[in-house]
C-alpha cells in the first residue's frame, strides 16, 4: 500500500513552522511525557495488550480508527476535540505521541502539513497515511490559494470527509493500512471494516433520504468557511457565499456587504457556521441579511454526544440543515 510509505509524505510538509531554538526546546521537553486523553465519549472498546499504537491529526480521523481497528487500536488525537486543525500549533508533548507511534493518521492535501515538522523533529520512522490524498473515484474540489486568501498548501479542498461515500474511502484506507501493521489481526480488522463501511453506506443514503426532501429552491446556503463543498455537492446544497475565507482572516466591511447583497440575491435560507469558531460574525451577517443562522455544525473536530463520533457528527450537521431549511 503505497500510502503508508514515508516517501510518499509530500514536499510540503517539509515546510518549518518553528524556529530552531523552538525546535530544539521542543525535543528537550518531549521526554515529560504526552499530553491528556483527547479520546471523545463515544471512544470505543478498551484497547487489548499489544495494540497498535496509532496518532491521528483530528478527532474524526482518531474515530474512523476506532471504528475499523476496535480493540486493535490505541488512538490519540494530536488536535483536541473542538480545536482547530487548520491554525494548530503543536506543543512540546506531541513530540513524545509522534515518537511512540505505531502508524500515523492524516489527512494530507494541505490540511493537517503542520504535522512534517513534528514527524521529523520526533525521530519517528511510523508509516504515516494520507487519508485524502489520490483516492480513486474521488471527484476533488478547488480549494484557496494564498492569493485568494486561502490556506496555504491547500489547492485543493481538503474536507473529504463529508461526503459519507469519501468517508468510507477514508475508512478503507485506514483499515487495509491497520492490516499491514499488524497482520496477525488483519482477518478482524477486515471483518470490522466491512461491517462498519455497511454502517456509512446506511449513514449516506439516510443523510440523501433527509436533504432530497427540502425543495431545491431551498436548499441554498451560506457557511462559514470552505468546510462544506463536499457536504453541499453529495447532498444536493448550494452554497451561494463563505463568511470567511480562511479561519483568523475576518472579512471586511466591504466583503461583508457584498455578501449580504449576495444572500438577498439568491435567496439563501440560512447561514450555517461551525461549534468551535465564534457565533458573533455569522450572527451580524445574518442579521443583515434577515436570515437564520446555525452555529453548532461540526466538520474538523468532534463534539459532545451525540456528535462524539463520526457518524454521530453527520447525522447532526443533517439533522441542523434540514431544521434550518425547513423553518
Amino acid at each position: 500500500m503505497e500510502t503508508l510509505s514515508r516517501a510518499r509524505i509530500p514536499p510540503r510538509l517539509d515546510r518549518t513552522r518553528a524556529s530552531l531554538a523552538l525546535t530544539v526546546a521542543l525535543v528537550l521537553v518531549a521526554a515529560c511525557g504526552s499530553g491528556g486523553d483527547t479520546r471523545p465519549s463515544g471512544a470505543g472498546p478498551t484497547p487489548a495488550p499489544g495494540a497498535i499504537r496509532v496518532v491521528a491529526t483530528t478527532t474524526v480521523f482518531a474515530d474512523l480508527v476506532r471504528q475499523v481497528g476496535g480493540p486493535h487500536v490505541d488512538v490519540d488525537s494530536l488536535v483536541p476535540p473542538g480545536g482547530e486543525v487548520h491554525t494548530f500549533d503543536p506543543t512540546p508533548s506531541d513530540l513524545s505521541t509522534v515518537a511512540d507511534a505505531d502508524l500515523i493518521v492524516m489527512n494530507g492535501l494541505g490540511l493537517d502539513a503542520w504535522l512534517g515538522t513534528i514527524a521529523s523533529n520526533s525521530g519517528s520512522d511510523a508509516p504515516i497515511v494520507e487519508l485524502g490524498e489520490e483516492l480513486e473515484g474521488v471527484d476533488y474540489l478547488a480549494g484557496g490559494d494564498d492569493e485568494d486568501g486561502g490556506h496555504e498548501g491547500e489547492a485543493v479542498n481538503p474536507h473529504l470527509w463529508l461526503d459519507v461515500r469519501y468517508g468510507m474511502l477514508y475508512a478503507q484506507r485506514i483499515g487495509d493500512a491497520l492490516a499491514m501493521v499488524d497482520p496477525d489481526s488483519a482477518s478482524e480488522i477486515a471483518t470490522r471494516t466491512a461491517a462498519y463501511l455497511t454502517r456509512l453506506e446506511t449513514l449516506d443514503a439516510w443523510a440523501r433520504e433527509q436533504l432530497g426532501a427540502i425543495p431545491a429552491a431551498d436548499r441554498r446556503i451560506v457557511s462559514f468557511h470552505e468546510a462544506f463543498p463536499y457536504f453541499a455537492a453529495a447532498y444536493g446544497l448550494e452554497i451561494v457565499g463563505t463568511v470567511i475565507d480562511a479561519p483568523g482572516q475576518d472579512p471586511s466591511a466591504g466583503e461583508i456587504a457584498r455578501l449580504v447583497d449576495a444572500i438577498r440575491a439568491s435567496g439563501a435560507r440560512a447561514i450555517f457556521s461551525e461549534a468551535q469558531f465564534s457565533p458573533d460574525l455569522a450572527d451580524t451577517v445574518a442579521r443583515e441579511a434577515g436570515v437564520p443562522v446555525e452555529s453548532n455544525l461540526y466538520n474538523d473536530s468532534l463534539g459532545d454526544p451525540p456528535a462524539d463520533t463520526y457518524e454521530g457528527l453527520i447525522r447532526w450537521d443533517v439533522e441542523r440543515v434540514v431544521a434550518a431549511l425547513t423553518r
